[in-house]
């Protein structure tokens, strides 16, 4: 089990001039605007405020840079979907993904936030064929784990990687903040992409 001694939150940057040194592994979190990153943060990392859960979707609108033990950085991305945002601004939120996607030397994996009641969305799969068009590992974590059927699991699992055309070299986790499930599985996986 990976004990985190320090989780905290380091800057918020629009600009890639604004990313800190490049001297650490990154993974990066993405996901529609409510499908709980947030939450899914503050839950891996055991902090209940690291990350600021919002009753309002879409409200991260920078990239947020959060130092794990001086070993690794999680980075959150806005949430796709926004439902609020215009068109100008749904396009600097696209610009300043795709820059971070394929110019950030550590970047180490994706994690891909689903929901794991609903088949995957139109830009679900388009965030996860960008991370394969980069090359870049995908963990496809889907929360909510505690809210299906026993029997649902498996079937659900199967819808969502087909639709995603899930690569058997990626990873899928089961998730649930509620129930602290797949924690320990998620910090194994991003610890063998790290260090």
């Amino acid at each position: 089990m990976y004990i985190i001694n320090k989780a905290e939150f380091m800057l918020c940057a629009a600009w890639k001039s604004q990313w800190p040194k490049n001297d650490l592994p990154e993974i990066c979190m993405a996901g529609r605007s409510n499908v709980g990153k947030s939450s899914f943060i503050n839950t891996i990392t055991g902090r209940n405020k690291l990350a600021k859960v919002s009753g309002t979707p879409g409200k991260t609108r920078t990239l947020n840079f959060f130092n794990i033990n001086d070993e690794l950085r999680l980075v959150d991305v806005p949430g796709y979907g926004y439902a609020k945002v215009n068109d100008k601004m749904k396009k600097s939120f696209g610009d300043m993904i795709d820059t971070y996607l394929s110019q950030r030397d550590t970047l180490k994996a994706l994690v891909l936030i689903v929901d794991y009641r609903h088949k995957p969305t139109h830009d679900d799969i388009t965030m996860y064929e960008y991370a394969k068009y980069y090359e870049i590992p995908v963990i496809v974590v889907a929360t909510k784990e505690d809210k299906l059927k026993r029997n649902d699991l498996k079937k659900n699992e199967k819808i969502i990687k087909e639709t995603l055309k899930f690569d058997k070299k990626d990873y899928f986790v089961r998730f649930s903040s509620l129930k602290k499930v797949g924690i320990n599985e998620v910090w194994e996986i991003i610890l063998k992409l790290c260090l």
